[in-house]
């Protein structure tokens, strides 16, 4: 066999099918949750898989208000952000960032595990979160995914 018979297949974008999966967060523990999310946002779980391209597909999560923390990160864990002028330190936990905006706990997380620069936001906007049961996107008729 010849060595150049052997090439290595690079995805277009043109030619990525993307599918529509939901997941159920209920009961789920928030970082297994979002690394799991951010590999499929990215594509790593298709063969077609090539690093500088958007090859993932979309992730729907449902009742991301329902997902939980292992130990005490429920209590110890801090979500940080600064306005930017002196003493506009905010820090909140994860109970109180709960009641005022219930999907930034999942969205934060898979965030940050997704590559950053204009690939890693091409690729967060294909997730969506809803702090409830119900979403918007019927129409796309997603598969299931268990965790």
């Amino acid at each position: 066999m010849d060595v150049n018979s052997f090439k290595t297949k690079s995805a277009r974008a043109a030619e990525i099918e993307r599918t529509w999966y939901v997941v159920d967060a209920e009961n789920q523990v928030v970082g297994r949750l979002a690394s799991r999310v951010a590999s499929i946002l990215r594509g790593k779980h298709k063969p077609s898989y090539t690093p500088h391209v958007d090859t993932g597909d979309y992730v729907i999560v449902i009742n991301a208000d329902k997902a939980r923390f292992t130990g005490k990160k429920e209590t110890d864990k801090e979500y940080f952000s600064h306005s930017g002028y002196p003493g506009g330190v905010r820090v909140r936990s994860p109970r109180v960032q709960r009641e005022r905006k219930p999907t930034f706990i999942i969205d934060n997380a898979v965030k940050g595990m997704l590559p950053k620069g204009p690939l890693g936001r091409e690729m967060f906007r294909k997730l969506k979160t809803y702090a409830g049961a119900d979403h918007p996107h019927e129409a796309q008729s997603p598969e299931a995914l268990t965790l």
